[in-house]
């Protein structure tokens, strides 16, 4: 039998999306995003409204960077969600975590954070159905302590989800699967 629920953002798991640009004074901003995704290979859709700072940002800047939060900082990533830019200009300070800016686009990388996405600013869009910020990837860079070999091991990224039902964050790092193979098994 089925129960019933109170209709939310009911899927699961929600990334844990940190989303960082320049203030206009060039101080770093970072707000959580759990409603995000790739729209398409090199391109990322986020569902962020204006009133945002970050969102502010992005348009004035021109850029962005999207990174992975990981359960190593999860107190910073959920400070950076309930702590509003556009009330505290120095939250990026009080986490205590460090920038560098990308060499490619205007926007700092999080160096804490395992995996980042350096994105051009493409457009906004804003109408009812509409995702927010659409922004093409132009640089992916991983720490090492999360590669092997030549590509991410995303156990070692240790990975946080967001979980709209109760609002908990969990880890997501074990592989149980191999995509594109295993299901050739019932062909």
């Amino acid at each position: 039998m089925r129960k019933k629920l109170n209709i939310t953002e009911g899927i699961y798991p929600m990334p844990v999306l940190m989303v960082a640009t320049y203030n206009d004074d060039g101080s770093v901003d970072v707000m959580n995003a759990a409603w995000g995704t790739m729209q398409e290979r090199g391109t990322v859709a986020l569902n962020l409204t204006e009133s945002h700072k970050t969102v502010q940002n992005i348009k004035k800047r021109g850029a962005f960077t999207v990174s992975i939060a990981d359960a190593d900082h999860v107190v910073e990533a959920d400070f950076f969600g309930v702590v509003s830019a556009n009330a505290d200009q120095n939250k990026f300070e009080k986490s205590g975590l460090t920038a560098e800016k990308s060499s490619l686009v205007d926007a700092p990388i999080i160096m804490e954070f395992p995996l980042c996405l350096e994105c051009e600013f493409v457009e906004y869009q804003a109408d009812e159905y509409g995702i927010g910020v659409i922004g093409k990837v132009v640089n992916v860079t991983a720490d090492e302590k999360v590669m092997s070999g030549d590509k991410v091991d995303m156990s070692l990224v240790n990975a946080i989800a967001f979980d709209p039902y109760t609002h908990g964050y969990y880890r997501v790092a074990e592989r149980v699967g191999e995509a594109f193979k295993d299901g050739l098994k019932l062909k």
